[in-house]
């Protein structure tokens, strides 16, 4: 009874560390990009860019990202998240050192940033290895939505780098920082053990086709759901909103973001299916909260974050559980699958939506956004269909066997 007890402590507290460690890997890696949205002002002042060419780096930032999802999420499988995490975790606190010592151009930031890219893609990634192999299926769902949390995380680090270290000592300190903070995380690294238990799946080739059209789902979502962060505060000053409330709102919106996230993957927990159902719900409902940004006035803006945030761009963490344990075999290969859509929408969704902006008006892109995220909708409804239709195949192909 007492070795029972103590094996039952011992994967708790294996668990918790794989989830403390999916957390701080993903925030660190994805922390890069958010320090140079969150020091532009800044860094623009002393490299000479405008605001256009933060879009396109970001934009490039994604758009590589992208391409480096399948290759990344083959590594993740060969190697184990063990090692993967931590290079990726080193590799991102070399990018952020780079940019502190050597980012002396536009152009020099861009590349050092593009040649970093992958590192966020290889630690989320193994963070999704991590917890589909060492954290029990009953508190799966919770786990994924605190990794995914860790994206508001880095926002506001990010912000808080601002009054802490760039306005006190130079923004080139709170890359020095941000690299000191990555080097941190690799105490709560995964140890890259094995998993003790791996969930039996049937034999068959994996729903690459349904992965593929759930993929394209995520990234026309993204891609909707993405300009929020980058112009909810432009589009609703353009509107005649006070600047400090709508900044508040955007602050408001991302708190509701980081609840939503977790809430998701708390119900996830608690259900026995229908996650990818849920995620296209919440993008309906998302839908709807864009529209309201195209509506004049503050009650409008106001709901429409929360609905925006809170349901359009709550998701990637439910959709990624759903994923793992639809392909428990191979899960950061499977992820890697969507996670290129969730890229490509990155790159094409804040590029897409300001030209929108530019050419017509700040509703017609806001209401843009709402058609594309119901598109998703419906994709991501087609996709679950024929994830269904695979697993039926499979048990059937296993049962003749």
């Amino acid at each position: 009874m007492l070795h029972q007890s103590l094996s039952i402590a011992q994967m708790q507290q294996g668990a918790w560390r794989a989830a403390v460690g999916a957390v701080a890997m993903t925030t660190v890696s994805v922390l890069p990009v958010f320090l140079i949205g969150g020091l532009a002002v800044q860094i623009s002042a002393e490299l000479g860019f405008d605001p256009a060419g933060l879009g396109l780096l970001v934009a490039l930032y994604f758009g590589v990202s992208a391409l480096a999802s399948l290759p990344c999420g083959w590594i993740v499988e060969r190697y184990g998240a063990g090692r993967t995490s931590r290079v990726a975790v080193v590799g991102a606190a070399v990018i952020m050192t780079a940019v502190a010592i050597f980012a002396s151009s536009y152009a020099a930031l861009v590349a050092i940033m593009l040649s970093g890219a992958w590192c966020n893609v290889l630690a989320q990634l193994s963070a999704n290895l991590t917890l589909a192999t060492s954290v029990p299926a009953s508190r799966l769902g919770l786990s994924f939505g605190a990794k995914q949390a860790a994206i508001p995380i880095s926002t506001l680090l990010a912000g808080a780098a601002v009054p802490l270290v760039a306005l006190s000592v130079g923004w080139r300190w709170a890359f020095v920082a941000g690299a000191a903070l990555a080097l941190a995380a690799l105490t709560v690294a995964p140890s890259g053990a094995r998993p003790t238990e791996r969930i039996a799946v049937p034999p068959g080739e994996r729903a690459t086709a349904a992965l593929s059209v759930i993929g394209l789902a995520a990234g026309l979502a993204a891609a909707a759901a993405g300009a929020l962060g980058v112009f909810l505060v432009a589009s609703a000053v353009d509107r005649g909103v006070d600047p400090a409330a709508a900044g508040l709102t955007l602050t408001m919106g991302s708190i509701v973001g980081l609840v939503l996230r977790l809430l998701h993957g708390w119900l996830a927990d608690r259900r026995t299916g229908g996650h990818v159902a849920v995620v296209a719900a919440s993008l309906v409902l998302g839908a709807g909260g864009l529209a309201l940004l195209a509506v004049p006035g503050t009650p409008a803006l106001v709901v429409g974050t929360i609905l925006a945030f809170g349901l359009g761009w709550a998701w990637p963490g439910l959709l990624q559980f759903a994923v793992v344990r639809l392909n428990p075999s191979a899960p950061a290969a499977a992820t890697s699958i969507v996670q290129v859509g969730v890229y490509a929408g990155g790159f094409l969704g804040p590029v897409g939506f300001g030209f929108i902006a530019a050419t017509w008006s700040f509703p017609a892109a806001w209401l843009t956004g709402s058609v594309t995220m119901l598109v998703a909708a419906a994709l991501m409804i087609i996709g679950r269909q024929m994830l269904v239709a695979h697993r039926n195949a499979a048990r059937t192909a296993l049962s003749l066997t």
